[in-house]
């Protein structure tokens, strides 16, 4: 299966351009992960091959073009960014039992959860001897970004505590989680193409935002699209008790004086054995179409323009144009 990015580059040759390096990531990813051991190396590459949509190394190329771009150091950090993706996933499916990942088996169905965990260990390991070669700031970066997505899978798993908003706490969750290495993503181009401390800082900034609304606009998806569309299975994250936007959302309204009998029906039928694939689609259906849905929507859009704010400081033109494009495309998709 072919990657794809969610970016539309409206600038032809911005687009020619962005379409070729990326190419040559892909390249270099599939390098990355071969290993002598046939186990080790059918494992490594079963999400590579999967495919899926880059946007992480894409956000890194693009934002190398408001620098040189074309500097070797961009297209490492561009791999690695992906790396550690992918092995985030790796870890993720066997956290939430998931059985489908872009539209294949999950690692953990085929090989089973030791070796799914192993490989993504063995994926962190490549992203780290691509990123030593960035020099000690991107090793730091690295270290703090993968500390963050640790921290953010971590906080998911245990729960806010007695006294945290579950919303806010969730909040937490996914700019750590997710919002961490997008930002890092759009850092690294940034860094590496020799732009301003200043125009670094505000990609990083652009990047925790939109990361944020990326993950928010999937809680949408994962109740509104087809899973032959997103290649998983729709309402994974409701059968497997991981929280999302929309179900908090509920669960928060349910326990207020605005909430009905019928808010509260549906947080018992979230709550009930979601385990067979009809009470599942049942739970899906009513929750798919309440008012929260809506809601978290809107927050994802809300956060889109906010990360396209960020922007301001940056010289118009089809770079700056291209971002937030990038930031409308990530909440405006169907997978």
């Amino acid at each position: 299966m072919s990657s794809t990015t969610v970016l539309p580059l409206n600038d032809p040759a911005l687009a020619e351009l962005l379409t070729g390096r990326l190419a040559l990531v892909e390249e270099r990813l599939r390098d990355s992960v071969a290993h002598a051991d046939p186990l080790a190396d059918d494992a490594s590459r079963h999400l590579v091959n999967a495919g899926g949509k880059r946007l992480r190394p894409m956000l890194t190329l693009l934002a190398a073009e408001l620098g040189d771009g074309a500097r070797r150091e961009v297209l490492d950090a561009a791999v690695v960014v992906e790396l550690t993706h992918l092995a985030s996933l790796y870890h993720d499916d066997v956290m939430d039992s998931a059985p489908l990942r872009r539209g294949a088996p999950s690692a953990h169905e085929v090989w089973g959860n030791q070796v799914a965990i192993l490989t993504g260990d063995l994926l962190f390991a490549r992203a780290s001897v691509t990123v030593a070669g960035l020099g000690p700031e991107a090793v730091r970066i690295q270290a703090t970004t993968f500390e963050r997505l640790c921290l953010g899978q971590l906080h998911e798993t245990v729960g806010p505590r007695p006294d945290e908003d579950p919303v806010a706490h969730y909040l937490q969750v996914l700019s750590d989680k997710t919002a961490s290495l997008i930002a890092t993503s759009a850092r690294f181009g940034a860094m590496f193409a020799g732009c301003t401390p200043d125009v670094v800082s505000t990609l990083t900034s652009f990047g925790e935002k939109v990361g944020v609304a990326f993950q928010l606009a999937d809680d949408v998806i994962d109740l509104t699209s087809l899973g032959d569309v997103t290649g998983k299975t729709p309402g994974t994250d409701l059968r497997e008790r991981v929280p999302t936007m929309p179900a908090l959302l509920l669960r928060r309204l349910a326990g207020s004086a605005a909430g009905t009998a019928a808010d509260r029906e549906l947080v018992a039928l979230l709550d009930s054995d979601l385990s067979s694939d009809a009470a599942l689609d049942e739970a899906v259906g009513a929750l798919r179409t309440h008012d929260v849905v809506e809601q978290t929507r809107s927050q994802a859009v809300e956060l889109a323009r906010a990360a396209a704010a960020e922007l301001a400081p940056l010289p118009t033109g089809p770079v700056k144009d291209a971002l937030v494009a990038f930031a409308d495309a990530l909440v405006d998709r169907a997978s």
